[in-house]
């Protein structure tokens, strides 16, 4: 079990933001035009688009695109007992992760459903963690409340996350990052790096002149919604566990958010419990929506069969090559269907993409151990 830490007094976090609504410079940029309608993206104060979004996300195809997410928080946790303590508290191994490491992590409640969501990238004896800018009040004050007596200082940091899509080597020499990762997701190749937010513009500069020139969020959702990537807000709910967004789990060499072998954490019991025995009642798939239909559907809708509901639309965007996409949570009965509704003024009809249909599932180890007790075949 992770260790007990007697309570003291928490320390209070560092804050370099004021209470306005953060906007980035690149959004005085010629062009750059925000996502102007109610979402549940973390989406304010960037550029959804340059004024030629669909054709963004074919430069991707032909280079590379750098996409300003500089909307996202970041804090930085430091001090001797930094490792141990996000170990303990988080769904990544972290307590023996070299300086360079970067995964995604989870904060799960005490059932395994998840609270919170974050990228983190070790340097030195540091950790950075940034995350989408609705989270990062009710993150922090958990970790902070965590500390007890451990030596550690919890500080947000006045960084920018700039990400770079497609075929890419390096930065240019004159970008001074505070760290570079490489992030090991189902999509095409993928950067991030982080910036003083002052130096965003400078930074935006010397990679046009590169040949990386800049690409809204609206093409960096299209290849995170292609590569099944969930957004805690947009694409998942309160009863959310780890195994409905299966590309969030380590598997074979890949480095994801959860790490199946390591030791403690809170909801831990439940990932163990999934894994080993049984499976989850939703999965978090990719629907190729009906282009022809009249309006847009809405994230957060119902998606309905035969007059059921069977499931929640998540991030919804227009991709350069399939159209409208969208990411789903939906019932597992419903994963096979032909065709589904999304529920509105206007039904839209959608259909599961293939590639997300998973292959018969292969027998559990923890149900074989069941079957043996039973003396089953």
């Amino acid at each position: 079990m992770a260790p007990y830490y007697a309570p003291r007094e928490a320390t209070s976090i560092g804050c370099v933001t004021n209470s306005n609504a953060y906007r980035s410079p690149l959004l005085s940029l010629p062009g750059a035009q925000e996502l102007t309608d109610e979402s549940l993206l973390d989406a304010k104060g960037v550029a959804w688009h340059y004024g030629n979004p669909l054709g963004e996300q074919r430069e991707i195809e032909r280079s590379a695109v750098a996409i300003d997410r500089s909307q996202r928080k970041v804090i930085k946790v430091s001090g001797e007992d930094a490792a141990e303590f996000l170990n303990n508290l988080l769904t990544q191994k972290l307590d023996d992760a070299a300086d360079g490491f970067s995964s995604s992590v989870l904060d799960l409640d005490i059932q395994g459903h998840i609270l919170h969501q974050a990228d983190v990238t070790r340097v030195g004896a540091d950790f950075y963690l940034d995350m989408p800018s609705y989270v990062f009040a009710t993150f922090t004050d958990f970790l902070q409340k965590m500390i007890f007596w451990s030596k550690v200082e919890i500080t947000e940091v006045d960084l920018g996350i700039v990400t770079v899509l497609g075929s890419f080597s390096e930065l240019p020499a004159d970008i001074d990052p505070t760290f570079v990762r490489t992030t090991d997701w189902d999509g095409v190749q993928r950067h991030d790096f982080a910036v003083e937010r002052t130096q965003l513009r400078a930074a935006a500069k010397l990679l046009g002149d590169a040949g990386i020139p800049l690409a809204g969020l609206m093409a960096f959702t299209a290849e995170r919604v292609r590569a099944g990537e969930p957004e805690l807000r947009a694409d998942l709910d309160e009863k959310s566990i780890p195994h409905e967004a299966p590309r969030v789990i380590n598997r074979g060499n890949t480095i994801r958010a959860v790490h199946l072998e390591k030791g403690c954490y809170r909801g831990q019991e439940t990932v163990g419990r999934v894994e080993n025995l049984g499976r989850s009642p939703r999965l978090l798939v990719l629907l190729q929506l009906d282009g022809s239909s009249p309006g847009d559907a809405t994230p957060g809708s119902e998606i309905m069969l035969n007059g059921r509901k069977v499931g929640r639309l998540g991030s919804v965007v227009h991709d350069s090559d399939y159209g409208p996409i969208a990411l789903a949570l939906l019932k597992r009965n419903a994963i096979g269907a032909d065709e589904l509704a999304i529920d509105g003024e206007s039904p839209i009809s959608a259909t599961v993409d293939p590639d997300f249909i998973p292959k018969e599932e292969e027998s559990k180890a923890g149900r074989e151990a069941i079957a043996k007790l039973r003396g089953q075949d």
